[in-house]
């Protein structure tokens, strides 16, 4: 019986202080905490390597990442301290960010023992530790599969020319590319969207997808000529705190489940897969994401929630 891929999540865990309506409180996030505690709550087995202080921030984010069933690499407590994220929410619900910041991986970081290897937003470009998330993709895409989303912010990643090349050297080594619209603007402002996923496709990966909100995803596979357009799931907006990471756990979830990931084996298929090879995939990522937008905070559902809305919509599953 073969065993189950072991996912690797290298990247941000954080404390988000949220302010909304005048009032500010603090939650566990980080893109790659939302996204492991997300595929973990799918039922994968799945590790996060990030960089963490000893203080009580640090504890809260090794609590909450314990309580979803997510495995910690050690050394990510060897932090001086614990990066914060100061979210602004408007009224709308979209939120904006800065950041009190510290990147760094721990030596212990490989990649040998895992078959999918995530990562993505800050981690692959600020140093210390973006050279090291950069050495652990080439090392992973060598057996396993490789997903990326760039997750742009602005206000710690610099200047779209100063970390382009980076980001592209990433998507080299990928299979599974996802970006928002927004990212794509600020990288490339003077290109369309559908423009830059071409140009993302014939770097190397199979799927590229781009989230585009309340009007759904755009989506690229190195087998089919023409794009898909994917509509969002009709949901009542908390907000969007964690959507984009939500989409990327269910789509990556579904893709493990397909035998479209996790091995050398499921790179070559997810080369040569048609849409209806990964629809059930889009689908998946795409009930996640209207989950987590449903609620207030960066919210993880799990097969029970996502099955909850699938079995009303058969058409989704």
């Amino acid at each position: 019986m073969t065993a189950s891929p072991r996912v690797l999540c290298v990247g941000e865990a954080l404390m988000d202080r949220i302010e909304r309506d005048g009032s500010a409180k603090e939650y566990v996030g980080g893109s790659l905490l939302n996204v492991a505690r997300g595929i973990a709550q799918l039922g994968h087995d799945t590790t996060l390597a990030s960089w963490w202080g000893e203080d009580e921030r640090g504890q809260q984010l090794a609590k909450a990442l314990a309580e979803g069933d997510v495995h910690v690499l050690p050394g990510t407590s060897g932090a001086d301290h614990t990066t914060v994220a100061y979210a602004h929410v408007d009224s709308e619900g979209r939120a904006t960010y800065e950041f009190d910041l510290l990147w760094d991986l721990p030596e212990q970081a490989r990649t040998d023992t895992y078959d999918h290897l995530h990562t993505g937003s800050f981690a692959a470009t600020v140093e210390p530790g973006g050279k090291k998330v950069l050495r652990l993709v080439k090392e992973a895409a060598l057996t396993g599969t490789v997903s990326y989303d760039p997750n742009i912010r602005p206000s710690v990643m610099g200047s779209p020319e100063q970390v382009r090349s980076r980001i592209e050297e990433i998507i080299s080594f990928c299979d599974i590319v996802k970006a928002s619209d927004e990212d794509i603007s600020w990288l490339y402002p003077d290109r369309a969207v559908e423009d830059v996923m071409r140009s993302w496709l014939a770097m190397g990966p199979a799927m590229v997808i781009t989230t585009r909100g309340p009007w759904g995803a755009y989506a690229r596979l190195a087998g089919e000529r023409d794009m898909l357009v994917i509509d969002p799931l009709n949901v009542e907006l908390g907000d969007t705190v964690g959507a984009g990471d939500s989409f990327m756990a269910g789509l990556i979830s579904a893709l493990l489940d397909a035998g479209l990931a996790g091995s050398g084996q499921a790179r070559r298929k997810l080369r040569e897969a048609k849409w209806a090879d990964v629809l059930s995939a889009l689908h998946r990522a795409t009930v996640t994401s209207g989950l987590t937008v449903s609620k207030l905070g960066a919210f993880s559902p799990n097969r029970a929630d996502v099955a909850r809305v699938t079995d009303g919509h058969p058409e989704l599953k």
